[in-house]
């Protein structure tokens, strides 16, 4: 993080300017700094007697404290919830925040978890065999492992006609040599 000008270096700049009757211009030129910062250390002059610089940094206390903190925390172990709803519910409560804010709250307490498995049918299950909660996830990669929803079908094979053009099985299309046209 960059440091302020010295409060010795502002002094001189508005000095010239105030004193010796430069204009803002050359004081920046003079001084070597840029000429938005001179005229801005010769506003706050004026406007306060000082050109002390303001504080830099510091800390911004968090959106999500005290009794909003503990609704959320509250509200997270109590059911099933996502970050977008969580913000809708706080909107609704008069908090002004992000869904950022809320991913970084729900992440840094730790109340975030992993879908429950549901099947999409009673027939077939929707994820890899051994996936389930990132054990032996080896094992579910491997295309035996996929449920029959998922697994890959036989790839096409493609004849070749006289011409060496490839022919779907079952088209009845003919193409006449030489011409590319049908």
């Amino acid at each position: 993080m960059a440091r302020p000008y010295s409060t010795d270096l502002r002094e001189r700049v508005v000095a010239a300017v105030e004193r010796d009757g430069m204009s803002r211009n050359e004081a920046a030129a003079l001084f070597g700094v840029a000429v938005s910062t001179a005229i801005n250390w010769v506003a706050r002059m004026r406007r306060t007697g000082s050109v002390a610089a303001g504080q830099m940094g510091g800390h911004k206390p968090r959106t999500l404290s005290g009794a909003h903190r503990d609704w959320l925390v509250e509200r997270c172990r109590t059911g099933d919830f996502t970050l977008r709803g969580l913000v809708a519910e706080l909107a609704e409560r008069g908090v002004k925040i992000d869904y950022h804010s809320v991913w970084d709250f729900v992440h840094a307490e730790k109340l975030s978890f992993k879908k429950l498995f549901t099947p999409a049918n009673r027939i077939v299950q929707t994820w890899c065999a051994g996936a389930h909660s990132g054990i032996a996830i080896r094992r579910g990669l491997s295309s035996n492992g996929w449920p029959s929803s998922t697994r890959p079908g036989p790839r096409p094979t493609w004849r070749r006609c006289a011409a060496g053009r490839r022919v779907v099985p079952g088209c009845s299309v003919k193409f006449r040599m030489g011409t590319g046209t049908r």
